[in-house]
């Protein structure tokens, strides 16, 4: 599998194209994002996910609008003023942000675009030169994605090495949960941009990741982003966490590492469904577990997790799967097909697509300023140091 399906997000001057992940990994097709409505539908329906990934395509699409509006000749009638600017823009950059509430990375950059269009009309700019300056700041906010976790992922894999002291190289055995990869971000990743990272330096043994249903992330994307990097590697169902812990040589100090979509300012971290189970598994295993995200993902306005809102999906997506129909055609031709787990029409679904974490069980927690660990005696993050 070519490395260049790990791309996420392609742009080609005002053209938008994501890889639509709900056919990985066995069928690649990219599907062109032209519109803001496009925009919602895939972070909705969940062709694109991974918080740093959704707020990249939102604050791209928001730049391909005002890039077309600025050639419209005649220009639209809300380049008048820019106060007539933000009365069209606003409603627009707060539709995004209805897409997927949870992930705290959308709604810090439609703010970050709110508060670049405040700024500018207070200092009296044109809606001309206000658009222009939103453009830019949209596109500075996907790319800013690569660097950071590039940053994140040295921090978090330094602290890693200095902590274990391992005698030998390919020692760290580390498991991640969901997928936190180039498919969830603009690239390389946040969680496993961490393991890659102990991979590049020669210190990773195996990586382990949980299949993370419903939706199987961890089977579709983590193994396909591993196996295109030729990570050594270990899938497991959900239920086989304890287990794991219980009877594998995990190394005596093995990590679990996650990425997180809402970090509060506790330290209470929401992540994909399954993580808060690996931790409380960790924690009586004596497994460190780290939490590796951008600054973005904290959220300092929210005191503990009690206040993240937590998005639940459609009940009817915990009863189906899809995949490729197996054994393929004798021609080989993949054919993909979704099917029913239960029986039809079964009554009371529980599906949120997020838990919370309680700091007082994450060891650490990781962005691109640093490393934070509690202080001894504390259950709580300082956060302070590292946003």
């Amino acid at each position: 599998m070519a490395a260049s399906v790990l791309i996420s997000i392609k742009t080609n001057d005002d053209k938008i194209e994501i890889v639509n992940q709900l056919l990985l990994p066995h069928i690649t097709e990219y599907v062109e994002v032209d519109t803001i409505e496009d925009a919602h539908d895939a972070i909705k329906t969940m062709k694109i996910r991974g918080a740093p990934a959704i707020a990249s395509l939102a604050s791209l699409t928001f730049a391909q609008y005002l890039s077309r509006a600025l050639r419209q000749d005649p220009l639209p009638d809300y380049f008048s003023s820019g106060e007539a600017l933000k009365a069209h823009v606003q409603p627009l950059l707060d539709y995004l942000y209805t897409a997927r509430p949870t992930a705290v990375n959308l709604g810090n950059a439609t703010h970050r675009l709110t508060k670049k269009l405040d700024d500018a009309i207070a200092a009296n700019e044109d809606a001309r030169t206000i658009a222009r300056g939103l453009i830019e700041e949209g596109k500075l906010i996907a790319g800013e994605d690569v660097g950071r976790n590039k940053a994140m992922a040295k921090w978090g894999g330094d602290w890693l090495i200095s902590r274990v002291q391992p005698p030998t190289g390919k020692t760290l055995n580390v498991l991640t949960v969901c997928n936190t990869g180039s498919l969830a971000t603009s690239g390389y990743g946040t969680a496993l941009g961490l393991i890659t990272y102990l991979h590049e330096v020669g210190q990773l043994d195996k990586a382990y990741f949980t299949q993370t249903a419903p939706y199987h992330q961890g089977s579709r994307l983590t193994a396909l982003e591993l196996k295109t990097l030729q990570i050594p590697s270990v899938m497991i169902c959900d239920t086989m966490v304890g287990s794991l812990f219980q009877h594998h040589n995990i190394h005596a100090v093995a990590k679990l590492a996650v990425g997180a979509d809402r970090i509060a300012k506790n330290g209470d971290t929401a992540n994909k469904i399954g993580t808060y189970n690996a931790a409380v598994l960790a924690a009586r295993h004596k497994i460190p577990f780290i939490v590796v995200a951008p600054i973005s993902t904290v959220d300092l306005k929210i005191d503990s997790g009690e206040q993240i809102p937590i998005e639940h999906r459609p009940a009817l997506e915990a009863c189906l799967v899809r995949g490729a129909i197996y054994p393929p055609t004798s021609e080989g031709k993949v054919e993909q097909a979704q099917v029913m787990l239960t029986p039809v029409g079964l009554d009371g679904i529980y599906n949120p697509s997020f838990d919370v974490t309680p700091a007082e069980l994450i060891t650490a927690i990781v962005t691109e300023k640093g490393v934070a660990v509690k202080k001894d005696g504390e259950d709580f993050f300082d956060l302070t140091p590292v946003v």
